[in-house]
């Protein structure tokens, strides 16, 4: 497949390429839209620097508890068991990952119009911002898989067409993130640097993918430089807590064989400006419960979101 003239980070290709510097800003925003934003200077060197931050209890308990609520109705529920947003553990039916779940629940998509968030994202992304995807991870006790190492972009450029390094994840714990649970690490700085990847996509790659990702993953000699030079954080710390990365920095989580779960809600945010194009991968767009298409107008933000109903 020829390199499209638009395409400033090709990847699954027929032979490795090494790994590049990326073209793109980590933070978007200049002037007076970056000093009026929540994040302090502080917190965005940190972001800039390491790809990624994490605020303890960022939501209250009450909040964290009937989203678990949501989670467990989720989980006996015939009609999202069987819906295509829903992945589920390879070769069981445990749930691992619920997609558009701002489309499914009222209280999701209410929270993620919460101006604290939005706020947020503006001064990151320097413009308004839609939700490109975004799904509630589960990782049950003993028996839930991990996740394998992938910068999110790779992925979304390939096969969704998202054409910059102009979006951002938000990761809310709905149990405590603890060392034995499976928690999410991240390699802090490997944001800045974009991996190329070998392997030709087949149509539909997300229906095997989203179960056990095989494509898209960086090969072991350039994990392993990047872990060297920058090491690997995993934070930890109550339900509630909040991390947010950059949409290129490599993360992954382990299985948990602890007798804890490991639930969380994930949602991404991209920037209006850097709407989704033709897949570069060549294949046809993904389901807009992956990658969406269709309902992308600037969020607005609300002030006080009402976490406490479901209606």
């Amino acid at each position: 497949m020829e390199t499209r003239a638009d395409d400033f980070y090709p990847t699954r290709l027929e032979r490795p390429i090494d790994a590049f510097e990326r073209k793109d800003p980590v933070i978007h925003s200049q002037g007076k839209q970056r000093s009026d934003g929540p994040l302090s200077e502080t917190e965005l060197a940190r972001y800039e620097r390491d790809g990624f931050l994490v605020f303890n209890n960022f939501l209250d308990q009450d909040t964290v508890r009937r989203f678990r609520e949501d989670l467990r109705a989720y989980e006996n529920d015939d009609a999202v068991l069987r819906s295509e947003g829903t992945i589920t553990e390879p070769g069981k039916q445990e749930i691992r990952s619920v997609f558009g779940i701002h489309e499914l629940s009222a209280r999701f998509d209410r929270l993620t119009r919460d101006s604290r968030i939005l706020d947020m994202v503006h001064q990151l992304l320097g413009s308004d911002a839609y939700i490109h995807q975004s799904r509630i991870n589960f990782k049950p006790g003993f028996h839930g898989k991990g996740f394998d190492w992938h910068s999110d972009f790779e992925t979304w450029h390939a096969e969704d067409g998202m054409p910059r390094m102009r979006a951002v994840s938000f990761s809310i714990a709905l149990t405590d993130n603890t060392p034995f649970n499976g928690p999410l690490m991240l390699i802090p700085g490997s944001h800045k640097t974009f991996v190329p990847c070998v392997g030709r996509t087949p149509e539909d790659n997300y229906q095997s993918s989203l179960k056990k990702q095989e494509l898209g993953v960086p090969n072991d000699q350039a994990l392993k430089q990047m872990a060297d030079q920058h090491g690997i954080q995993a934070p930890t710390g109550p339900a509630g807590s909040l991390i947010i990365f950059e949409c290129n920095t490599l993360h992954a989580s382990n299985a948990n064989m602890s007798p804890w779960p490991r639930s969380n809600l994930f949602f991404v945010y991209n920037s209006v400006e850097n709407q989704l194009v033709q897949p570069f991968c060549g294949n046809k767009p993904r389901p807009d419960f992956l990658g969406n298409r269709t309902n992308t107008a600037a969020l607005q933000p609300i002030a006080a979101p009402d976490l406490r109903h479901t209606g």
